[in-house]
């Protein structure tokens, strides 16, 4: 399945949603539509199963940029502007949708807007009260059933946040990891808030302690998950109680044996 961007016309803007940093430095645009195969149409698309939403969010800041496309809350297609290019981040079991060639050169176009935007709103409006919502205590998970030795990945999620983004930080056994860890792009939530997951591949080892720290200018103090399902008791080891009462069985038995051999003995020779 294709999507041509240019080709995508945005008839209903059904929000405009502005966000200041706490340090009055970022400025997100959102936009949310309604579309069938060949148009686009206000309000909500009827279809086998429901109602789909599509949705786009672009917004930068003086050192960053984002710019991502969404399908009933899950994402399509974003920008990498650290790597240059644009990433579709669905699952295997979908119909895939790609984006045309100039996606990626649209979104950093986009961002050019978005600055200069940016430096408007920041002289027109200067005392712009400063809305902050603290994200919640994250969650924080395997993808898979722990294995011992086997590649898995750490899930880290947190939701409820205003504005975007939050920053997260991975440890190790107290050490900051950063191989082998990915965040994805601040998503909205529909009560204007936003939702962000962080990921850490890890191969369990017993013993090993996993931490998630959230920070966000809305909060006082970090937040901290710890995760540290790898414990002896969650796998299979081979048990000491099976080895102990086979020995003490064949011990027991052994003495029998003797015991009986020896009365045997002692028989014959009183007769």
């Amino acid at each position: 399945m294709k999507v041509k961007v240019s080709e995508l016309v945005l008839v209903l803007v059904l929000s405009w949603v502005l966000c200041v940093s706490a340090e009055g430095k970022s400025l997100f645009t959102v936009w949310t539509q309604q579309q069938t195969n060949k148009q686009t149409v206000c309000d909500q698309v009827p279809s086998v199963s429901g109602q789909h939403q599509d949705s786009r969010i672009s917004g930068c800041s003086d050192s960053d940029g984002e710019d991502v496309y969404g399908l009933d809350g899950e994402e399509k297609w974003y920008a990498d502007f650290v790597n240059k290019r644009g990433v579709e981040p669905q699952p295997s079991f979908i119909d895939h949708t790609s984006y045309e060639e100039g996606a990626y050169e649209g979104a950093v176009a986009q961002q050019q807007v978005c600055k200069q935007n940016l430096k408007l709103t920041r002289n027109a409006v200067k005392d712009l009260p400063l809305e902050n919502d603290p994200p919640s205590s994250p969650i924080i998970y395997s993808r898979d059933d722990v294995e011992l030795d086997q590649q898995n990945t750490l899930i880290c999620h947190v939701t409820g946040f205003y504005p975007a983004p939050v920053k997260i930080q991975w440890t190790k056994n107290g050490q900051n990891v950063t191989e082998g860890t990915s965040i994805n792009v601040p998503f909205p939530n529909k009560d204007g808030s936003f939702r962000q997951t962080s990921r850490l591949e890890f191969t369990p080892q017993l013993g090993d302690v996993y931490s998630c720290t959230v920070d966000h200018p809305a909060l006082d103090q970090p937040l901290t998950r710890i995760w540290a399902d790898v414990d002896i008791s969650v796998f299979s080891q081979p048990s000491v109680g099976p080895a102990v009462f086979c020995g003490l069985g064949l011990t027991v038995g052994l003495l029998g044996v003797a015991a009986g051999t020896f009365f045997l003995i002692k028989g014959n020779e009183c007769s």
